[in-house]
């Protein structure tokens, strides 16, 4: 396919106005920004009625966290998929799938065990309709104006989170919560029906899917499975991989201690909210600050200085500081997270041509899994050391992270990024 986005080549800086006026992408982002707001909806609520149906804690924060930890192996198993399958069909799919799942939870009344099946079956196929969608972001945007999309994409995934975080409390409290699933369903049908009907028809050879051989290979579990570890046998893949999954894991685990950071030290009520918060907030100015203002050689060249920002502002909660200090730790933390766009030529360039979209799903579900894991093992430490030590020994991972990116990273995405293939070694 022949992109589109003229104006980022090489180290040319492309605007927001130029990516989104890419009509395809405009498409795709806005239908994941409506099915962001819709998940951040379902799974608040559902979450709330497992709580309502049970009492206990711990199955509400499994409810919370179950459409993120099957993903990882969603995208070993099934992650070849997004290169098989034409995708106009995946990813109207994908949505059609998570509005029967947001649905079945509205009306039907199913054992939690069911309830959580249904939850974890979709977070399977999440990764493959993803990858789909990020496969055809980066064949449609070039150079700059793929950095920026991503970007964008980032600043609408933090504002879509916090908006549908909001609306759920909202929405619960005004319709309850079996119409709250119901109106996220609707959103997720919306998303479906706009991509079946606007998104060109691509067949799997004109949208990059892999050769006639890889398609032949006995079968799309297998094929994913070798897909996956090709993709993480190569040192430049699996490098950047680990990069930008490891700090977010870390911050993660912060982050799941901040109510109890704040109830320990007898915060005044509501303001564990207000903490939570801050982290996408920091997140969202420092994806438009970095990607609008710097240059593509300059953003680069600050990925271990904005990678130290994520956990560095988090060693501060060693000295157990107050709310306003609190608050502007974490907004710096979460301003860190720009580091990001500068890994993303470097990331596209080392992949190979036909695994782009397993290797974008694989991407976002080993992110997804290990920012479920994160909390759980620092909440863990949190019982040795205190929460403030917790969090600021998360803190001191993301810089030790920052460190071993320092070791093998150089700004020159174009020599790093020529190494496609597998390679040996770490």
């Amino acid at each position: 396919m022949t992109p589109t986005a003229e104006p980022a080549k090489d180290h040319a800086r492309a605007t927001y106005r130029e990516v989104l006026a890419e009509p395809r992408f405009r498409l795709l982002f806005s239908t994941r920004t409506v099915a962001i707001t819709a998940g951040a909806l379902r799974i608040t609520t559902f979450s709330v009625l497992v709580f309502a149906a049970t009492g206990s804690a711990l199955l509400s924060a499994l409810a919370f966290g179950i459409g993120f930890l099957p993903q990882l192996f969603g995208s070993l198993l099934l992650g070849s998929l997004a290169d098989r399958l034409p995708p106009r069909a995946l990813i109207a799919g994908g949505y059609a799938l998570e509005c029967a799942a947001a649905l079945l939870l509205a009306l039907v009344r199913m054992p939690i065990a069911a309830s959580l099946g249904v939850m974890a079956l979709v977070a399977l196929a999440t990764p493959v309709f993803g990858g789909a969608s990020s496969r055809l972001v980066a064949q449609w945007l070039e150079g700059d104006a793929y950095v920026l999309g991503r970007s964008l994409n980032n600043v609408a995934s933090s504002g879509a989170q916090l908006f549908g975080l909001a609306l759920g409390g909202a929405v619960v409290a005004v319709l309850g919560a079996h119409r709250a699933l119901a109106l996220s369903a609707a959103l997720y049908l919306g998303c479906a029906l706009a991509v079946r009907i606007r998104l060109p028809r691509l067949e799997p050879a004109v949208s990059g899917g892999p050769p006639g051989r890889a398609r032949g290979d006995g079968g799309a579990v297998r094929a994913s499975v070798h897909g996956a570890g090709l993709l993480l046998r190569g040192r430049a893949v699996r490098r950047l991989m680990l990069a930008q999954w490891l700090p977010p894991a870390f911050v993660a685990g912060a982050e799941g201690l901040i109510v109890a950071y704040a109830g320990g030290h007898h915060f005044a009520p509501g303001w564990y909210a207000v903490l939570m918060g801050c982290l996408p907030v920091g997140m969202l100015v420092g994806d438009l600050l970095v990607g609008r203002l710097l240059r593509p050689s300059a953003r680069e060249r600050l990925v271990v200085p904005l990678t130290v920002l994520t956990g560095l502002p988090l060693i501060g909660f060693a000295t157990e500081p107050g709310e306003g200090v609190s608050s502007c730790l974490l907004l710096l933390c979460g301003f860190g997270f720009a580091y990001g766009l500068g890994l993303q030529r470097p990331f596209l360039d080392a992949l190979p041509p036909d695994g782009q979209g397993q290797a974008f799903g694989l991407l976002g579900s080993g992110s997804m899994t290990l920012q479920g894991v994160g909390p759980a093992c620092f909440g863990s430490a949190a019982a040795g050391i205190g929460t403030g030590g917790a969090m600021a020994l998360a803190g001191g991972a993301a810089v030790l992270t920052a460190g071993w990116i320092h070791t093998w990273y150089a700004c020159a995405s174009t020599v790093m990024g020529r190494v496609a293939g597998p390679r040996t070694g770490s």
